[in-house]
């Protein structure tokens, strides 16, 4: 492959429903769509990025600029013997992994494309024809509403269900939670909101027989997150911390965690997601693929990405329909009512794109090449 082009589109998709966690709410995602173009064919990824540097350092406004001059730039032109090259290309740029992996994960779909071969293969996987899913469900602004949500969700098939927490939506939200469903999958993520004084505190969550709670501690923390869960019987679940396989190695090392969570932008794309998968299942670490709020091309990059084997653990990849009233690719993505999602044969990530609808949202556009 040799990149001609690459084109960068920012839209705009208001949320069906707001979104909140221990950093504010989101009713409207602005996405970054990065498309690759070479022989004619082109791949698409997407930014996964928030439109605030609240998750970590990065934001739709600080990708569009890394992209657009350090970036594309260091991949236009260049012969790429595979996908895997992208990330050599562009690892001298500190950070940014959600920018450099949408240029990545474009790549990978290219690459699939002029193969004639569907994504989840090209990245070597296929362990699986569906895959689970859970969902992900923000603070809400009532326990009752938070019961209701829940309840459309395991109506829906949905395998496990994940609720957001922070200091005062905790204890006694996971409580009611548990004693009003006493036998679902359930777990609590409350994105870095506590410190390790909390410790005491968040060991009654011990009690609820949670499947793992989700980087209670710094979003940049492996230490005390190892102290914290030898104080704790409920697996500890690493996100925001694990940018890269040697971090990966170092959480396993300390015994910092029992189950890794993977996104794709924050490993900056499929090759350091594989790198980290493969460390947590050689060290007999469970994985499962996160979500952020993703439109239609960068859920199906999930969908291919949790096709791999260590994916044991239901993942935040679910149907369109509960984020967008319209999203960017046709079909949209959904479920069975078994609470999967099967995987499908066509070329590339699988789903054609609603190219009127993405120009109709689009906010800004600029290709280079």
């Amino acid at each position: 492959m040799k990149p001609d082009r690459i084109t960068l589109r920012q839209i705009r998709m208001p949320l069906v429903h707001f979104f909140e966690t221990s950093f504010g709410r989101t009713y409207t995602r602005d996405i970054i769509l990065v498309e690759v173009q070479s022989g004619g064919a082109s791949g698409w990824g997407e930014v996964t990025a928030g439109e605030n540097p609240f998750y970590n350092e990065e934001w739709t406004g600080s990708a569009w600029t890394i992209l657009h001059d350090y970036a594309a730039p260091r991949v236009l032109g260049k012969e790429l013997a595979s996908a895997n090259d992208v990330y050599s290309l562009t690892a001298h740029i500190r950070g940014h992994n959600m920018a450099r992996g949408a240029l990545e994960t474009a790549v990978w779909d290219l690459e699939a494309c002029l193969a004639g071969a569907p994504l989840w293969r090209q990245i070597g996987g296929g362990a699986r024809r569906e895959i689970p899913c859970g969902v992900s469900i923000g603070i809400q602004d009532s326990v009752e509403q938070l019961f209701e949500k829940i309840e459309t969700e395991l109506a829906a098939g949905y395998q496990r269900i994940k609720i957001k927490i922070k200091p005062g939506w905790d204890i006694d939200v996971v409580r009611r939670v548990r004693e009003r469903f006493p036998s679902i999958k359930l777990m609590a993520d409350a994105n870095s909101a506590y410190t390790l004084a909390d410790a005491a505190h968040l060991k009654q969550l011990d009690d609820f027989y949670l499947m793992m709670i989700e980087q209670p501690l710094s979003h940049d923390d492996i230490i005390d997150h190892a102290e914290l869960q030898a104080q704790l019987s409920t697996p500890i679940c690493l996100d925001e911390c694990i940018r890269t396989p040697r971090h990966a190695e170092q959480a396993i090392k300390l015994r910092a965690c029992g189950i890794i969570n993977i996104k794709l932008g924050r490993v900056a794309g499929f090759r350091q997601a594989k790198r980290v998968h493969d460390i947590a299942q050689a060290a007999g670490i469970p994985v499962w693929c996160g979500g952020m709020l993703e439109a239609g091309i960068g859920r199906a990059h999930n969908i291919a990405l949790a096709t791999l084997p260590n994916f044991v653990l239901p993942g935040d990849v679910s149907a369109s329909k509960r984020y967008w009233k319209r999203d960017i690719v046709c079909p949209p993505v959904e479920t069975t009512v078994r609470g999967t999602i099967e995987i499908r044969e066509q070329a590339g990530f699988g789903y054609e794109l609603d190219r009127d609808f993405i120009q109709s949202i689009t906010a800004r556009e600029e290709s280079i090449g």
